[in-house]
């Protein structure tokens, strides 16, 4: 395993739908493109722009928006920044004048319908989501930088070593496994999220990190409180329903809300009993992932496709655990760590290892957390991760017309109830009878992602993709 030191906020990202792999990291790829050639040949140079896109990139790019992505990263607009409602004008004007502005500022001829090329029978040795930048700098000549987006927005260069993509710090608690995570514990007596904020301090004061992680969270709430506000069909061709909206108002009695917290109230008013947490547990998760399919803001957690699943047990525990801000920061805490486990030993990547490496992992890591802000043991964390995940295990990726709506939206509410359950068991069991550690299916995932077919990670060239009779008429 290679060394890797890994910041809660590279796990947890703002950014724009719908997928951190495919629009995230691809987006980040063409910033850091441009900021190479600004400091080498000068933008003013440059006279033309060319995007291939390889493997998974190409086979799902347009479902998944990453022509999208490229085109407003090269225009100088940020995911964290621009206004999302912004975007189909920005791509309009770009298309109409078939020009589009370097960074904002220099303007080059540019058509996306030929200047994105999806490389469809080819891909990258280093990983299946590829994508090479190929500029035409005058006296220069041609210049090429090539990238990878490996997962949940990170990005790494044709070449480069991990130290340039990973932030390189002496932590007073280095993790990479669960096994490191319980020998400091047992040296110190920490929990997880002490250990892991003692790291964080590594890189930023604890108010600063106190201040991002709440905002994180804020970030997470809007997406569910928009979602289930917001009625519509989603984007791309398929026509799918957004559901979340109906849902609210069925469980609301068709109550109006104009703000999250009258919202939050009336959730904790307006029910009671197992069926109704279980309909706004999925309620919330089918929120933020229906905002997602519609290029809104959400937080990759660990990825777009499954940013859906730790907002919606954080908001759970809120609701129906009378949870506060101060059990949120542990949670995100906690469930940093762990993603950032399955990151260095196994893959967050859905083109890597399939949907167990987006949702099994986010499952995972919200089991965790919530088990952590009731109450668990340290023991009970790793326990409440490894159940959720070894009931993931192998779990294919088959985005039906390369989008991240079917099954993708549907699965973010049954890894939040898997991470309940999991947490659940985790809280009524004793971790020292337990035969399976979390190590040992961090492991496991790695090995099946290894052995599973490649028409199943995240391709559309296998499972539910290729067996729904339903004709795209956008992508």
């Amino acid at each position: 395993m290679k060394e890797e030191r890994i910041s809660v906020f590279d796990i947890f990202k703002i950014g724009v739908g719908p997928s951190s792999s495919h629009t995230l990291g691809p987006w980040r790829a063409a910033q850091q493109f441009l900021n190479k050639f600004g400091d080498t040949v000068g933008l003013q140079n440059v006279e033309s722009v060319k995007v291939f896109l390889y493997g998974s990139l190409a086979k799902t790019g347009k479902g998944h928006g990453t022509d999208i992505a490229v085109i407003l990263g090269l225009s100088g607009h940020d995911p964290v920044t621009i206004d999302t409602t912004l975007i189909d004008s920005i791509l309009a004007e770009i298309a109409s004048k078939e020009t589009i502005l370097l960074q904002g500022d220099m303007k080059i001829s540019f058509t996306p319908k030929s200047d994105v090329v999806f490389q469809m029978k080819e891909s990258l040795p280093f990983h299946p989501n590829g994508l090479t930048f190929t500029a035409q700098c005058g006296s220069y000549g041609e210049r090429s930088e090539t990238y990878f987006s490996i997962g949940g927005g990170f990005v790494i260069q044709e070449n480069h070593t991990d130290e340039e993509v990973t932030q390189v710090v002496k932590l007073p608690y280095p993790v990479d496994t669960a096994g490191d995570l319980l020998k400091w514990h047992k040296l110190t007596g920490k929990p997880i999220w002490q250990i892991v904020l003692d790291n964080e301090c590594a890189w930023r004061e604890e108010s600063v990190i106190r201040k991002e992680l709440l905002n994180i969270w804020y970030i997470m709430r809007e997406s569910i409180f928009h979602g289930t506000q917001t009625d519509g069909i989603l984007p791309g061709g398929l026509y799918v329903q957004r559901r979340a909206a109906a849902l609210n108002k069925k469980l609301l009695h068709d109550k109006i809300c104009l703000d999250y917290n009258r919202w939050l109230e009336l959730v904790k008013l307006s029910g009671s009993g197992f069926k109704y947490t279980l309909d706004w547990v999925s309620c919330f998760a089918l929120a933020v992932n229906e905002e997602n399919a519609s290029y809104s803001r959400v937080v990759t957690a660990p990825t777009n496709g499954a940013a859906g699943v730790i907002p919606a047990v954080i908001q759970y525990h809120i609701a129906f655990c009378d949870g506060t801000e101060e059990d949120v920061f542990r949670f995100l805490l906690t469930a940093g760590e762990i993603g950032s486990i399955f990151k260095k030993g196994a893959t967050i990547s859905a083109a890597m290892g399939g949907c167990q490496a987006e949702i099994g992992v986010s499952s995972a890591m919200a089991a965790a957390g919530l088990t952590e802000v009731l109450g668990g043991s340290v023991e009970q964390c790793l326990m409440a991760a490894e159940i959720a995940m070894e009931h993931h295990l192998g779990m294919t990726c088959d985005p039906v017309g390369g989008l991240v709506q079917i099954p993708c939206i549907e699965r973010n509410t049954m890894g939040a109830i898997k991470a309940i359950t999991a947490c659940q068991l985790a809280l009524q069991s004793n971790p020292g009878n337990a035969k399976v550690s979390l190590d040992n299916v961090v492991n496991t995932m790695w090995q099946t992602a290894l052995d599973m077919n490649h028409r199943y990670k995240e391709t559309s060239e296998g499972g539910l993709a290729i067996n729904i009779p339903i004709s795209l008429s956008e992508c």
